[in-house]
C-alpha cells in the first residue's frame, strides 16, 4: 500500500493563521527567556542550526511531499509544546533557557523546507495570497495581543519580566495544542489500492 497525503486548503489556512498569531505573541518573550544565555552559544548554535538545515536541504528529493511535510509539521510543533511545558512545569534556569532554546533551534531548522513544500503543494496563486494574507494577519493580531496582554497583567501588579512571560506562556501552550489540532485536521490521506485491491486505513495508518 503506497501511503499517500493531501493537504486541505480551508484548514490549512486557519493553521498558518493560528501558527502565526503564536509567533506574534511569543515574538517578545524570547529575548526575556534567554537572557541568561552567553552570545557563545548563540554562535554555537547557529553553527549547529546552519549545518541542519544543509543536511534538510539534501533530503528534499525524498522529503517534499505532503506526507513527509506533514509529518515534520507536526514534529515541529510537538517540539515546540514540549519546550513551552517544561519552561512551565520548571524554575526558570539557565537550563531552562538552554533547552527552550534548543527546541526553538530544532523548529527553525525546518524553517526553509516548510516555505518550500508550502509553496509545492499549494499550486495555485490564489491558495499562496490566502495563505500569506492570513500569516501576516495572524502575526499582526498575535503582536497587538501581546501588548495589551503585557499592559494588562502589568495594570494588575505583576512587573516582573519572568512572571509576565511565564503567564504569556500558560495562554501559549493553549494555543500550541490548538495549532496541532488545525494541522491534523489540515491533511487527509489519500484512498490507495495494492496489488491485492486492499485500500488504505486513512490518516491513522501513517
Amino acid at each position: 500500500m503506497t501511503k499517500m497525503m493531501e493537504l486541505i486548503p480551508q484548514w490549512f489556512i486557519r493553521y498558518k493563521f493560528a501558527n502565526s498569531l503564536f509567533l506574534g505573541i511569543s515574538v517578545g518573550a524570547i529575548f526575556t527567556i534567554y537572557a541568561p544565555i552567553e552570545p557563545s552559544v548563540y554562535s554555537i548554535g547557529g553553527v549547529s542550526m546552519a549545518i541542519a538545515m544543509l543536511a534538510v536541504a539534501r533530503a528534499y528529493k525524498y522529503i517534499l511531499n505532503a506526507l513527509w511535510f506533514f509529518r515534520i509539521s507536526i514534529m515541529v510543533e510537538i517540539v515546540l509544546l514540549l519546550a513551552i511545558a517544561y519552561f512551565l512545569l520548571y524554575p526558570y534556569t539557565y537550563q531552562t533557557a538552554l533547552l527552550v532554546y534548543i527546541g526553538y533551534q530544532i523548529t527553525f531548522v525546518f524553517g526553509s523546507y516548510l516555505v518550500r513544500a508550502e509553496t509545492l503543494l499549494l499550486s495555485s496563486d490564489e491558495l499562496l495570497t490566502r495563505v500569506d494574507t492570513a500569516k501576516q494577519l495572524g502575526y499582526l493580531l498575535g503582536m497587538v495581543i501581546s501588548y495589551i496582554f503585557y499592559k494588562v497583567i502589568d495594570h494588575y501588579g505583576i512587573t516582573n519580566n519572568q512572571d509576565q512571560v511565564y503567564y504569556l506562556h500558560v495562554a501559549l501552550l493553549i494555543l500550541e495544542l490548538i495549532i496541532i489540532s488545525l494541522i491534523w485536521r489540515s491533511f487527509r490521506a489519500i484512498v490507495t489500492f495494492d496489488e491485492n485491491g486492499e485500500k488504505g486505513e486513512g490518516i491513522n495508518s501513517i
